[in-house]
């Protein structure tokens, strides 16, 4: 029988984990092979390990899938990545579910879980995991926790607004909610100090920051929440790939004589766009060179605010990714929407000439973002 890879499934949790290791041949296709529950610790992780070497005898590929449950799953995928130097997945719950549902599974148990991960393992291909580096995975935990209390901070601000404006304001609780809001600006404050502790403590990190932040209106944490999400722009190997992972790549929807809106997916990290929204917004305010040119022209094309300030966000993503990688200082007089030796498909379709657009755009819908083909977005494991 032709085995092409074994495939092992992993659900994983706090405690515990269930796996299920499968095989794919040209034969008989998916075959479930055997079924396991260990704990999530180290010695559960090495009788893992015991159990695949138990059971898969062939001189093939082992993959090993789970889900980016929180950060049950991360002791795991570098224990096997650096002391067993296996091949890891790390597939998003949503994508595993979709798939789970195209099987026809209709009950949701651990062990069905992991025999779907299993079956997905075996007949698809993902990009490999890779561990994070500790800078970016700190710098990461720094910029989360900043947005958390920002979030937390708008949340009471509400509450004692709406306590202040009613009819008999509880005094008491006014003052509690003051006191809170104070302890949360303090805590953000100290973690901001913490983030620039580490980035001034790295020289490399310390003069690409100092590169980006000649960008009028982008700040330090803004930048920081960027490199932290994407992992330093590691994994990337085209703008392709980080504007899809962003979410600003752009979808049409179109079928028969049904034409529908196009717009950018927002299928990817929200973080990354949430920290561009304001810096976008100051941009175009200030008039800052490229960007307020480029808002322009999208709002006078179409008339919608929104679509200007989202085509200024992502070409901030892309001029930040492009510095970083150059490692050279930003020039509002220079273009740096690209790589050197990078070779994109589609131009910079809101700045490029007017034969270049009409050439780049359908004529049915006139899209007015980047034109960023699928088979650039294979996209990195930075789950």
């Amino acid at each position: 029988m032709n085995v092409y890879k074994y495939g092992s499934g992993i659900d994983i949790s706090k405690e515990k984990f269930d796996a299920v290791l499968g095989e794919i041949s040209a034969e008989n296709g998916f075959k479930k092979i055997s079924s396991g529950q260990f704990q999530n610790t180290m010695a559960g992780f090495k009788k893992y390990q015991q159990w695949i070497a138990k059971h898969c005898k062939l001189n093939v590929p082992v993959i090993h899938l789970m889900e980016a449950s929180g950060v049950y799953y991360e002791n795991l995928a570098l224990y096997l990545v650096l002391h067993e130097h296996q091949r890891v997945t790390v597939v998003l719950p949503n994508k595993a579910k979709k798939y789970k549902e195209s099987l026809g599974y209709k009950s949701k148990t651990d062990g069905i879980d992991a025999q779907a991960l299993s079956q997905m393992a075996c007949e698809q291909t993902h990009a490999l995991w890779q561990p994070p580096v500790e800078k970016f995975y700190r710098l990461r935990l720094l910029t989360r926790q900043i947005e958390n209390i920002t979030v937390q901070t708008t949340a009471v601000k509400n509450q004692m607004e709406a306590l202040i404006h009613s009819v008999f304001p509880p005094k008491d609780i006014i003052k509690m909610l003051r006191q809170q809001i104070a302890f949360l600006l303090k805590q953000k404050t100290a973690l901001i100090k913490t983030m620039e502790q580490l980035i001034h403590s790295d020289e490399e990190l310390k003069s690409k920051f100092e590169h980006t932040k000649i960008i009028k209106g982008v700040g330090t944490l803004t930048i920081a929440t960027v490199v932290a999400e994407t992992g330093g722009f590691s994994l990337f190997k085209n703008i392709s790939q980080l504007v899809s992972y962003a979410g600003y790549d752009v979808v049409e929807n179109e079928s028969g004589t049904h034409t529908g809106k196009t717009k950018i997916s927002k299928r990817g990290n929200g973080r990354i766009r949430r920290v561009l929204h304001f810096p976008a917004l100051n941009m175009v305010r200030y008039n800052v060179s490229p960007f307020a040119g480029l808002y322009q022209r999208i709002y006078d094309r179409n008339k919608i605010k929104m679509k200007g300030y989202v085509a200024v966000q992502k070409k901030l993503l892309v001029i930040i990714y492009t510095l970083w990688k150059k490692d050279e200082p930003f020039n509002q007089n220079q273009s740096h929407d690209k790589t050197s030796g990078e070779s994109e498909k589609a131009p910079f379709l809101v700045s490029a000439s007017k034969k270049q657009y009409k050439k780049a755009v359908p004529p049915k819908n006139g899209t007015a973002q980047d034109k960023h083909p699928s088979k650039h977005r294979s996209m990195p494991s930075l789950v």
